[in-house]
């Protein structure tokens, strides 16, 4: 797991805070990265004062994304750490504490006030260096299982925010919220769309099903095999495959001319858009999507990645699963026809449809952000 966070400077005038200057860092995946940039947003629409600057990874994906938001950019570098004995992990050890010294150099240049983290190994020594300057510090989980650099930095912080009450047990009690991920904040506010706006048939019940922005092969491959037989269900899909698989998907079924209940997408940007308009998502768990889902209040099939460190997709899973939000499939014992059979189960079953939907609705936090910016406020005043 990557790490990502927000450094915030706080000035006080005339009894009000003013946010003037925020360092964001972080590298690795966009369930970590925007999360943060959503607070950057957040932090930005309050406090139009402030201003940013992001410390990540010099090769890490936050490179790019970044960009996109006309924010300075500077880097550190970190690696992880081997869970069995590695020699490698004595080079991760130098990275660590040679990137507090260059993250101490950018904070006491940037001069912040507040850092918030939200996960993972470069976060640590941004973190663990602000802590040590005296410098009020927060860190955000998405997961309901919390990653080892969380974990490592819950002694140093002043306040933990949490995105699931499972996550709560693994962190001390009296600095330790629940606040959600400001993703969902975002969603609420998409738009619903139309099925016509999609190319969907309006009458039929519509499944998204996504492995994420890359995709996820197992699912892709049970998906492909059951194609044809969806092809003669009353029910519609918007398939995204990842844009790497995509070609490969379209030449295996090439044969399948003119489908009228299977679109294929390589990859879609905005997907809360297409989640308003869906009657079911079948796809991964991870903590974006958790939040997605929850807080627009989406029936889910979810398939965990078990290639996740600390398997944490499982067990964001079942925070929706339990309380009858969704229905969990291990990836080990996933098919085609094993998914087909559920999906004509739940559609044969409108009332549980129905209550899939309230369960999971009933699991988002929508005000994530406003929760979010209020534990700031009390922090700094």
């Amino acid at each position: 797991m990557q790490v990502y966070g927000i450094i915030v400077r706080l000035d006080m005038f005339e009894g009000t805070v003013s946010i003037v200057r925020v360092i964001l860092t972080g590298g690795g995946t966009g369930g970590h990265i925007y999360p943060a940039l959503s607070m950057l947003e957040a932090i930005k629409e309050k406090y139009p004062d402030s201003t940013f600057l992001y410390i990540g990874t010099p090769n890490g994906l936050e490179a790019n994304i970044v960009s996109n938001y006309g924010v300075d950019f500077k880097t550190v570098k970190v690696s992880g750490i081997k869970r069995s004995f590695s020699f490698e992990n004595f080079k991760t050890l130098y990275h660590f504490v040679t990137s507090i010294s260059v993250a101490k150099k950018y904070i006491k240049e940037f001069k912040p006030d507040l850092v918030i983290g939200t996960g993972g190994y470069v976060c640590g020594p941004v973190v663990y260096a602000a802590s040590k300057l005296k410098i009020k510090t927060i860190i955000h989980e998405q997961n309901s299982y919390p990653g080892i650099t969380n974990k490592f930095l819950a002694r140093y912080v002043d306040r933990i925010l949490i995105c699931f009450d499972e996550a709560k047990k693994y962190f001390p009690n009296e600095k330790t919220f629940l606040t959600g991920n400001p993703r969902a904040s975002e969603v609420v506010k998409t738009l619903k769309l139309g099925k016509t706006s999609l190319s969907l048939n309006p009458h039929k019940k519509t499944i998204l099903i996504s492995g994420g922005s890359r995709g996820a092969k197992p699912l892709n491959e049970a998906v492909k095999s059951i194609i044809p037989l969806i092809e003669k269900s009353d029910f519609q899909v918007v398939f995204v495959t990842g844009a790497v698989h995509y070609d490969g998907i379209c030449e295996d079924i090439k044969a399948l001319n003119n489908l009228k209940n299977v679109i294929i997408k390589p990859f879609i940007e905005e997907m809360p858009k297409y989640l308003t308009t869906v009657d079911l998502f079948v796809g991964r768990a991870g903590a974006s999507t958790i939040a997605e889902i929850t807080a627009l209040g989406v029936a889910s099939i979810l398939i965990p990645s078990p290639y996740v460190a600390e398997n944490h997709q499982e067990f964001n899973a079942l925070s929706v699963v339990k309380p009858g939000g969704g229905i969990m499939i291990l990836e080990k014992d996933l098919t085609g026809e094993y998914l087909l059979e559920i999906i004509t189960n739940l559609f044969s079953d409108e009332q549980k449809l129905t209550s899939m939907k309230l369960n999971a609705k009933e699991q988002g936090i929508p005000d994530a952000t406003c929760r979010i910016l209020s534990i700031i406020d009390t922090l700094v005043n």
